[in-house]
């Protein structure tokens, strides 16, 4: 860089404050007027170097400065490509600083457009179907919400309290125990924990254990056989009564009435408005016995069987009009064996769009009696009643053709033009296990189900 020099040169004599010159060789100062102002230092042509840059400058006359490779100047152009087994190196554009531009891909937003449009019909067929999407919301994501109801053990005597309230929530055939207390019950058969046999009257030990044995079958045959529960003939059952017992029970089936109703014995519903709901039935109950004197053996049992249904395929029409009582033409029994789920017994399909799901409780209080075979004539190995009483809750009043009729809330609206009798009284909570069986005449109600 230049260094600014003087225009000419400077007298070695003094000079005087007005710029003349004392020593008499004449001529004024040329820098007597000069003022060093900002116009004056912008304007400069030619400046002097700081002295970093003259340091640097002399340091690098013996000493050349190198360059560390690791940044470039936009000046120096994109790096060199290294070749791959003899290929041509690929050039690629670079921006103002240097940086490599990416290449752009094609047909980048070609997969985007068909995403769009099928998200676009989705919204659409969710906004014309709102009740739909919200049962599918409902059962996708129930389980997120749900609060899992503890583990309740086989009772072994009556409780002291009634089962817990939970929230209420209306039941679906993903969900069917929503907001009841029964999802911590027993599944089935499992309830059914004998008590330790001991040796009663005249019966042995091991004579009482089969005793009880007997009357588990018979309560597992009646309430919980699939082929029964879908509303087949309980063969099974039938074969463990004792013939007076079992020629009762078939006159109920053939010839149902208000005297003589089937469900006082076994548990049906009638595959045309009811059908079960999967597998699985919650049941809770206790089972004792004791000795009866002279006369034999007494089996105390109290059950309460939980069962989820959904609607058959003329629930609808039959929620218009009153239910055919005894007498009415009964739906043919289901065929096959009693292990087959009810599904595979009777084939009928959902109504379409609705998932809505109903629940009967039948509580069964029975005492069976096992009688001396030395000073009674009576079966080996069979069972007769001594008392009897069930309590259904959730079937339809004043029906007495030999099934439940559970009502379903989505057809409230049309069950309201029903002329058929109608639930009155007191209501009563079919899951307080802690009371006795209300003896009263006529329909009653529930406070849940």
């Amino acid at each position: 860089m230049p260094i600014a020099e003087d225009p000419e040169p400077r007298p070695s004599e003094g000079r005087e404050p007005d710029g003349s010159n004392p020593s008499g060789a004449g001529g004024k100062d040329p820098f007597a007027d000069l003022v060093l102002d900002e116009e004056f230092i912008k304007g400069a042509t030619v400046k002097e170097q700081s002295g970093r840059t003259r340091m640097l400058s002399a340091r690098w006359k013996h000493t050349p400065p190198v360059d560390p490779g690791g940044r470039r100047s936009v000046n120096d152009g994109p790096p060199p490509a290294r070749r791959r087994f003899g290929r041509r190196p690929k050039v690629r554009p670079v921006d103002p600083w240097g940086n490599v531009r990416q290449a752009k891909r094609r047909g980048g937003l070609e997969w985007r457009t068909p995403l769009f449009a099928v998200l676009a019909v989705a919204v659409l067929l969710a906004a014309l179907n709102i009740d739909g999407l919200r049962n599918w919301l409902h059962d996708g994501d129930s389980s997120a919400a749900h609060v899992p109801v503890p583990t309740v053990a086989p009772e072994t005597a009556r409780p002291t309290t009634a089962a817990p309230t939970v929230p209420a929530d209306q039941p679906t055939v993903a969900h069917p125990w929503a907001g009841s207390p029964v999802e911590g019950w027993p599944n089935g058969a499992d309830v059914f924990v004998l008590p330790e046999a001991k040796a009663t009257g005249v019966f042995s030990a091991d004579q009482v254990a089969d005793q009880l044995q007997l009357v588990k079958d018979y309560l597992i045959a009646g309430n919980l056989d699939p082929k029964v529960v879908a509303g087949g003939r309980p063969d099974a059952a039938l074969a463990l009564l004792q013939p007076e017992e079992r020629d009762m029970a078939t006159t109920a089936l053939d010839h149902p009435s208000k005297e003589t109703n089937p469900t006082s014995w076994f548990s049906r519903f009638d595959p045309r408005d009811a059908v079960p709901v999967g597998e699985v039935i919650k049941v809770q109950g206790w089972m004792t016995f004791e000795g009866d004197g002279d006369r034999g053996v007494l089996v105390h049992t109290d059950f309460s069987y939980v069962y989820p249904l959904r609607p058959g395929p003329e629930a609808a029409k039959r929620a218009m009009t009153p239910v055919p009582s005894a007498g009415a033409p009964q739906p043919a029994a289901p065929q096959g064996g009693t292990a087959k789920p009810a599904g595979l017994l009777t084939p009928v399909d959902a109504p379409s769009g609705d998932t809505w799901t109903a629940r009967t409780i039948v509580r069964r209080v029975d005492t069976f009696r096992f009688y001396d075979p030395a000073r009674y004539r009576v079966a080996p190995k069979k069972i007769a009643y001594a008392k009897n009483q069930t309590d259904p809750a959730n079937s339809a009043c004043g029906v007495y053709d030999g099934f439940f009729h559970p009502e379903f809330a989505q057809f409230d609206e049309l069950r309201a033009e029903d002329p058929g009798p109608r639930s009155t009284g007191p209501a009563e909570d079919p899951y307080d296990r802690s009371k006795d069986i209300p003896q009263t005449e006529g329909c009653g109600t529930v406070s849940r189900t």
